[in-house]
């Protein structure tokens, strides 16, 4: 059950002839699970560029009034989980500059890990930072040529030539999508760390052929468009009138994929397909190879809704235990409630998750979840579980142990409120009121995953960070058995 935010969705379309809000608007339903907190797009006709966001989900940013109103062939769009910085209005994106001819705008997933060296490369003060995405906005505009000046560089470059300059000095996770008057850009960090795709709208009788990028797969199914690719870790695509052209940024040395392998377990949507594989199919084997590596004897294996779901389906089938349904999941509430007590924490629970009783009363459970972070809310469930009278409650997790904050555009808690950082299985067990526990090991992760000779980033898991990290935050992190954070 991840309490961990999730990080954020960007897609792009560039569709000449047609009008992309209400694609862009659907591009971003289908990224929702990706960010709740706020939405935006911004919309080009070629002339001028239109940003409309705010607070919400894409559904309460936008109607059908506001969608009309925003007239053109190309746009970007973003909808927001806070991973640095506050959450209110000013941290919504995409985020905008009106330099050059029209402007650009930006929207960015992940997290940037030397924001300190790029605040004093921008001459900014560092209070005045509102976010990474607003701070890289910052440092292309000042890249653009200075206005007046028409003789450095043809305007139609003026946004790639920044990108160039601006790019190699970021570090950390961040894939972009970018866009001006007239094209729309895509980026992915040398280690893409967090997914980006390409696809494809195509002609008609009446339409052009159109192109899109987008964090995940499905939400290119949901507009009609085709999967193409996944971006390569350190490439950049632009998309205009002329072409479709890909381009490295980036020196050879820095590309490295690593690929967050939680995407695979909880944050990618259950049909979106990474490096080759859909990710449902993935969570079954998890479960599958947890029922190997850790059975046990019950009556029913349930899954903890939703992404929990595939892995109990899976563990279902190589235990021969039957499935079933122990939980449903209000769908109306998108995450746990995060509330100052523990008393309401656990009623937060309760609002998102109700026991079947009939199913559970008497039985000897097999639990079934995708990750535990601080362990508040599975207490919480297991509790649950219990008193609508399950005889025994037998924890399987389908990833390993999460022992350390991610850097990398996951809001996680620090280390030492971190559940597993230094409790052995034993401790954990016995916190969370389970008759036993059983974490997936990383060895069947990555087989589970099967993507041969792919790269991934497994830092919260090992505390193995692929790009340094500032020495501030690593020694805050370090710091576990403060308070141990069970409560928090």
């Amino acid at each position: 059950m991840m309490e961990a935010k999730e990080a954020c969705g960007v897609f792009g379309v560039y569709a000449p002839a047609r009008s992309v809000a209400h694609l862009v608007f659907d591009g971003l339903y289908a990224l929702q699970h990706r960010g709740q907190e706020s939405a935006g797009m911004a919309v080009s006709d070629g002339d001028a560029i239109t940003v409309m966001k705010d607070m919400g989900l894409v559904t309460t940013v936008f109607d059908e009034r506001k969608l009309s109103g925003l007239r053109g062939h190309l746009a970007i769009g973003h909808t927001r989980y806070s991973t640095a910085g506050s959450s209110d209005w000013v941290h919504a994106q995409p985020a905008y500059r009106g330099v050059g001819r029209a402007g650009f705008g930006l929207a960015h997933n992940g997290n940037l890990t030397n924001t300190a060296a790029l605040v004093e490369r921008a001459g900014m003060l560092p209070g005045l930072v509102s976010s990474d995405s607003d701070l890289v906005a910052e440092l292309l505009a000042q890249t653009y040529p200075p206005e007046g000046v028409t003789d450095l560089l043809p305007a139609e470059e003026d946004l790639e030539q920044a990108l160039r300059s601006v790019l190699p000095a970021l570090e950390g996770a961040f894939s972009l999508v970018l866009m001006d008057a007239d094209r729309i850009i895509g980026v992915r960090d040398p280690n893409g760390f967090r997914p980006l795709c390409l696809g494809r709208l195509d002609a008609t009788d009446r339409l052009e052929q159109g192109w899109v990028l987008a964090s995940e797969s499905p939400a290119l199914d949901v507009i009609g468009a085709t999967f193409i690719r996944e971006l390569e870790p350190g490439e950049m695509v632009v998309i205009d009138a002329k072409e479709v052209r890909s381009e490295r940024v980036f020196p050879e040395e820095r590309v490295d994929p690593k690929l967050c392998v939680l995407e695979f377990v909880y944050f990618a949507r259950p049909d979106t397909r990474l490096y080759g594989t859909e990710v449902h199919g993935a969570r079954r084997r998890m479960g599958q190879l947890l029922a190997t590596q850790a059975p046990v004897t019950a009556d029913l294996v349930m899954g903890v809704p939703e992404s929990g779901v595939p892995a109990a389906e899976g563990y279902a089938v190589a235990s021969s235990i039957p499935y079933g349904q122990g939980l449903v999941k209000n769908r109306y509430i998108g995450r746990t409630f995060i509330a100052p007590t523990q008393a309401e924490r656990a009623n937060g629970v309760r609002r998102k998750l109700n026991p079947l009783r009939e199913n559970i009363r008497g039985k000897r459970l097999v639990v079934v979840d995708d990750s535990i972070v601080r362990g508040t809310t599975t207490r919480a469930m297991v509790t649950m579980l219990r008193e609508a009278g399950a005889a025994e409650v037998h924890l399987r997790i389908s990833s390993p142990p999460f022992r350390w904050p991610c850097f990398y555009g996951i809001d996680t808690p620090d280390r030492n409120e971190l559940l597993a950082a230094d409790r052995t299985i034993g401790e954990i067990a016995e916190f969370l009121d389970v008759d036993s526990l059983e974490y997936l090991t990383l060895c069947h992760l990555i087989e589970a995953i099967d993507a041969p000779g792919a790269g991934f980033c497994d830092a919260c898991l090992t505390g193995s960070y692929p790009v340094p990290v500032p020495v501030a935050l690593v020694e805050r992190a370090a710091l576990s058995g403060v308070g141990r954070g069970l409560e928090g």
